[in-house]
């Protein structure tokens, strides 16, 4: 088995937290338009059109060893994580499908070329979604922000029937118990708790 990159968590008492601002509120019973998504793995991913559940958890941007955060990364509610929570989503990977999530993906505004560093890196067993070009942000007005010149994803969680959204999970913090946080509610919602 190939030996996971670790990270610890950064002291999440002394970054702020996101509040909820309404910017997923819409999203629930949401059937989501057919829009195809570059993935890192080199396919092409269609949300809409997937069969069985489907979880997605957005991110607003990875970083690169020895690259500097944008300035004020820390201090803007909810960017700081995005590490730690692809990390936990990764080392949750075979909970998440023993209780019936067929598919699970990360989503950023980054280009796809990007993530895969980050997705080879952290060993991550999923692929990432790119919506660079916005598309898919646009169509259903997914919660952005503004930080480095960049359109950023805000943190949140979606979870996928059939192509409809079922759960919203949002807003996230911390975003390392993001997909404690997706088990939990799987446990529950099959009264496993």
């Amino acid at each position: 088995m190939a030996e996971t990159s670790t990270v610890a968590a950064p002291d999440w008492s002394a970054i702020p937290a996101p509040v909820d601002d309404g910017g997923c509120a819409h999203l629930a019973g949401l059937t989501l338009p057919s829009i195809p998504l570059a993935a890192t793995d080199g396919s092409t991913i269609d949300l809409s059109a997937l069969p069985g559940r489907a979880v997605v958890y957005a991110y607003p941007r990875t970083g690169r060893p020895g690259v500097e955060n944008p300035d004020g990364w820390d201090m803007i509610p909810g960017a700081r994580g995005c590490t730690p929570q692809s990390c936990s989503f990764r080392d949750h990977f075979a909970e998440l499908k023993e209780l019936g999530v067929d598919h699970l993906f990360g989503l950023s505004t980054q280009p796809s070329a990007y993530q895969s560093e980050a997705a080879e890196r952290l060993h991550l067993p999923f692929a990432v979604l790119s919506d660079e070009a916005l598309t898919l942000s646009k169509a259903i007005d997914l919660p952005l922000f503004e930080a480095g010149g960049e359109t950023l994803t805000k943190r949140f969680t979606l979870v996928i029937d059939d192509g409809v959204v079922t759960k919203v999970f949002y807003p996230v913090f911390p975003p390392d118990r993001s997909a404690q946080d997706v088990v939990d509610w799987l446990r529950s919602e099959q009264g496993q708790a």
